[in-house]
């Protein structure tokens, strides 16, 4: 029988306290920016306008949780910190492409993405759908070239297989696929959560294992524990996206709220309702927190970060 997860108001990792934590998030926050501001493309290379689009989109802004998941992770498993910098950065590069393309006027038509105009209302549409052809293709270049991630190449081919995974078709591209075609069809609570564990929880899986195998030959119980815990809180993910669009503000959201509403977006509110879809993130929050008990105190940090994603208010 497994230990339950350590006390969160008790445990420290290291010297740091939990309590701690919102700066070491910052911290995770401030080292992905400058490791993307050193791999992103500068704008004085030839193609210089869609480099600007592509920094536009990706530095700057958002809450950098996938990142903090590939650090967490890394850390839970004993991985150093410049390992990390690769996959936090080819996640958030993932992420911003999906981002602009979600924005198009083809997909959800959005003009507000982290308070500022979408890539496609501040360039055009043409240079929008070029930066994330381009965020998509660097993500999967610097995981396969670049040296700081410093494991063999079995290794890096096990992490490029799974965040091209986590994009594709069995993945968010199939899960954006699934809800395009949904129309604002009512849905089972398993189809609802089958097209969220593609479209958003596909890449906080790939996240979080992603940081583990930044490590060579991470243990097989780690592994199975970081598993679980991203499935849950995958989920969880997306239902406190949902319960924003309702209860959110676009000052601290920084796109405009009851979007999912007016476009004929099934949701877990509509399904469960607000009471309902509440208490079902925190089941999976619980979920999350009991998975981590065979890390022990390596997944304080990971424990901690699930408590962010169920408590934010953006």
């Amino acid at each position: 029988m497994v230990n339950s997860p350590p006390s969160l108001s008790k445990t420290k990792i290291g010297n740091v306290a939990l309590s701690a934590y919102p700066e070491r998030l910052r911290q995770f926050q401030k080292r992905v920016e400058r490791a993307l501001e050193v791999r992103l493309p500068p704008v004085t290379k030839p193609s210089s306008h869609l480099h600007e689009a592509m920094r536009y989109a990706t530095l700057g802004g958002g809450k950098r949780v996938r990142a903090s998941l590939v650090y967490a992770a890394g850390q839970a498993v004993n991985a150093p910190d410049e390992a990390l910098d690769v996959p936090a950065c080819a996640v958030e590069m993932i992420h911003a492409y999906s981002l602009v393309h979600d924005d198009l006027p083809c997909m959800d038509d959005d003009d507000l993405r982290r308070g500022k105009p979408t890539c496609h209302k501040a360039y055009n549409e043409a240079t929008a759908l070029l930066a994330g052809d381009a965020l998509q293709s660097l993500a999967f270049e610097i995981l396969a070239n670049d040296p700081a991630v410093g494991v063999s190449n079995t290794q890096r081919l096990r992490m490029i297989t799974l965040l091209a995974q986590a994009a594709g078709s069995h993945g968010m591209a199939g899960g954006q696929a699934i809800d395009l075609a949904a129309g604002g069809k009512m849905l089972t609570l398993t189809q609802l959560e089958d097209m969220h564990l593609r479209k958003t929880g596909a890449l906080i899986r790939a996240s979080v294992l992603l940081g583990a195998q930044a490590r060579e030959n991470p243990e097989t119980g780690a592994l199975e524990a970081l598993e679980s815990f991203s499935h849950a809180i995958g989920l969880a993910f997306q239902i406190t996206d949902d319960i924003l669009d309702v209860e959110g503000k676009a000052e601290t959201l920084g796109k405009n709220p009851g979007m999912d509403h007016a476009k004929g977006k099934f949701t877990y509110p509509q399904l469960l309702g607000l009471p309902g879809a509440k208490a079902r993130a925190q089941e999976l929050h619980a979920q999350a927190l009991e998975s981590l008990a065979p890390l022990g105190d390596n997944g304080v940090l990971l424990a901690e970060l699930a408590g962010f994603i169920i408590e934010r208010r953006q």
